[in-house]
C-alpha cells in the first residue's frame, strides 16, 4: 500500500495529510479562525480526491471559531459530493463549538478512544 504525506503551515495551524489509495487523514494543530479556516477546507478538498474515507483529527486544535465551523460544514459538503466518507475526532475546544453550532449532531464526529475505528484508520496510512 503507497502511503503519502503533506503538510501545510498557515499562520496559527499546522495541516498534515497521510493518504493512501482509499483512505486520508488529515490533522490540525494550533488554532483555527477566519484566517485560516478556508485553508483547511481547500486543503482537505485537495487531499480526498479519489479517496472513500477521510478521518479528520481535529485533537490538535487548541482553539476554533466559528469561521472553523464553516469549514468543517464545507468539508461536509465537498465530501458528500464526492461520495467521500468522513468523520472528525475533535478536540474539547471542537466540541464546545459543535455543542452551540450543530445542537443536532448533523457532522459526524467519532470519538478518539484506543482500538477505535479511528484508531485503527490513523494507523492504517501510518
Amino acid at each position: 500500500m503507497l502511503v503519502t504525506q503533506s503538510r501545510q503551515e498557515t499562520r496559527m495551524a499546522d495541516f498534515t495529510a497521510q493518504r493512501s489509495s482509499s483512505v486520508a487523514a488529515v490533522s490540525a494543530h494550533g488554532e483555527l479562525d477566519a484566517a485560516n479556516a478556508d485553508e483547511l477546507a481547500e486543503y482537505v478538498q485537495r487531499c480526498i480526491t479519489d479517496r472513500e474515507w477521510l478521518t479528520l483529527d481535529l485533537r490538535g486544535l487548541e482553539f476554533i471559531g466559528t469561521a472553523g465551523f464553516s469549514a468543517l460544514h464545507r468539508i461536509n459538503v465537498v465530501c458528500s459530493a464526492l461520495g467521500t466518507h468522513w468523520a472528525m475526532i475533535p478536540s474539547e475546544a471542537v466540541s464546545r463549538l459543535l455543542r452551540i453550532c450543530d445542537p443536532d449532531g448533523i457532522l459526524p464526529v467519532m470519538e478518539a478512544t484506543v482500538g477505535s475505528q479511528a484508531e485503527r484508520l490513523l494507523q492504517l496510512v501510518t
